[in-house]
């Protein structure tokens, strides 16, 4: 009986080593692997016109999915289950032979597939990017394995995206702008409605709730022309008429606002630009390739971050439709200039706080948790759509500048950028704390 059972586990052991050594044996992903493929989720979102806030809802999903494959497969690697608000324990398919890092890349484009509404888009990068792994020595075995993997892991992420709450939005009445002196109204050249006025009530990732970081309330609107309100104003509108050459370049690098319009002729036209959080999301793939991050600590810094974007949305759009404040542009002509126009093109939705300053801030920090308080990139997030690159000293000097282009392209007032700024970096801690509790905290290094 004991020479029987010798024979079974030696059996084991080396069947249990073959499989492994297969494994190993297979091509891995890298992190350039991860930021294509959100780069091609960004160009998606473009070709949809992706409001900001369900962009972020996109890439959380995404990037959990392709983590939670990582964090099966490396002990060194926890799953969210048990930090992340609703997160179940997700089942690991009963499946042998198969790469982790193909699986994972998978798993990516299959939620993103049926998560974004031209899905079809990804399910032809993803047949191009199958018909490489051939060519690049995967066995047809380990593919069809890896994918049978990633759909198991989808599906069990898409059902807990389904949970948040985002469906119900469609089903509130339709919002309507509050009459009065000093509320948000819309803006020209396409007069859009209010972009997501109930994504608030979309479950949090980290957060408690949508107002746990309730920023201090903005300077209260004022027609008096000696009102701190006016003053903030006045600074916006003669900054518009002396934009500086280079404060004219930080405003447009930093625009990044999907739904700008240009009049052409009779005709008006949509201009192809990224939001916020595909720009952060980019910087995270440049920064994973500096610093020369494996696959695995990649797949969790783009997690990470991407939990942090859609907090730091839903605890911006709190506050957006909760203080609902004018924008500069209505303000400015109402009271100043009739013909005065912001650089930028006015976004959708109310001003208080700045949503790039949130997410900025909160992406920021993360960032400088993972890869340090000093870290220099080169950001060529845009270049494709014509943006020249520009150079940042760390994480925390580019969301400043965000959140001062905002001010430039004469969007924001002052209060919305500082206040947003310190919202975001204040849901980035959060961020890490929740999922890196043994972390100690390290606000004071990045502010």
């Amino acid at each position: 009986m004991r020479l029987k059972r010798y024979i079974v586990i030696m059996l084991i052991l080396v069947w249990g080593t073959a499989c492994q050594k297969q494994q190993e044996a297979s091509p891995h992903f890298s992190n350039e692997d991860i930021n294509e493929l959100i780069t091609k989720v960004t160009e998606v979102m473009v070709h949809d016109v992706t409001n900001p806030p369900l962009a972020a809802r996109f890439f959380a999903y995404i990037c959990l999915a392709g983590y939670e494959v990582v964090a099966q497969n490396d002990s060194t690697y926890p799953p969210m289950t048990g930090l992340l608000h609703g997160y179940p324990a997700l089942s690991k398919p009963p499946i042998q032979e198969y790469s982790v890092s193909l699986s994972a890349m998978l798993a990516m484009m299959e939620t993103a597939r049926k998560m974004q509404p031209s899905g079809q888009m990804m399910a032809a990068y993803e047949e191009n990017f199958l018909d490489s792994c051939k060519q690049l020595g995967f066995s047809e075995a380990i593919i069809q394995n890896s994918k049978a993997y990633a759909e198991a892991i989808s599906t069990q992420i898409l059902a807990y995206a389904k949970t948040d709450g985002y469906h119900k939005t469609s089903n509130f009445p339709k919002y309507t702008p509050k009459e009065g002196e000093g509320y948000w109204y819309p803006t020209p050249p396409a007069y859009f409605a209010a972009v997501e006025p109930h994504f608030n009530t979309v479950r949090p990732l980290t957060m408690d709730s949508a107002s746990q970081f309730k920023p201090q309330p903005p300077v209260p609107f004022s027609e008096d022309k000696d009102s701190p309100f006016f003053t903030m104003l006045k600074e916006v509108y003669e900054e518009g008429l002396t934009l500086p050459q280079e404060h004219r370049a930080i405003a447009s690098f930093w625009d990044c606002n999907p739904f700008a319009m240009k009049n052409t002729g009779h005709l008006m036209v949509a201009l192809k630009k990224i939001s916020p959080g595909a720009h952060w999301m980019g910087i995270t793939g440049i920064a994973c390739r500096k610093a020369q991050k494996d696959f695995s600590a990649s797949m969790k810094i783009h997690a990470v971050v991407a939990v942090g974007l859609m907090d730091a949305f839903i605890s911006c759009w709190d506050e957006k439709y909760r203080s609902n404040r004018i924008r500069p542009e209505t303000a400015i002509r109402k009271y100043i200039d009739p013909n005065w126009q912001p650089l930028l093109q006015t976004p959708p939705f109310p001003e208080y706080t700045s949503g790039h300053s949130t997410v900025s801030g909160a992406s920021a920090y993360i960032l400088t948790h993972y890869l340090g308080p000093d870290f220099q990139f080169t950001d060529d997030v845009e270049v494709s759509y014509g943006i020249p690159a520009r150079s940042f000293s760390s994480f925390m000097e580019a969301a400043r500048e965000a959140a001062i282009s905002r001010l430039y392209g004469g969007i924001h007032y002052r209060d919305a950028n500082e206040n947003g700024s310190a919202q975001g970096l204040k849901i980035g801690e959060w961020v890490i704390q929740t999922v890196e509790p043994k972390e100690p905290k390290n606000l004071a290094k990045v502010e």
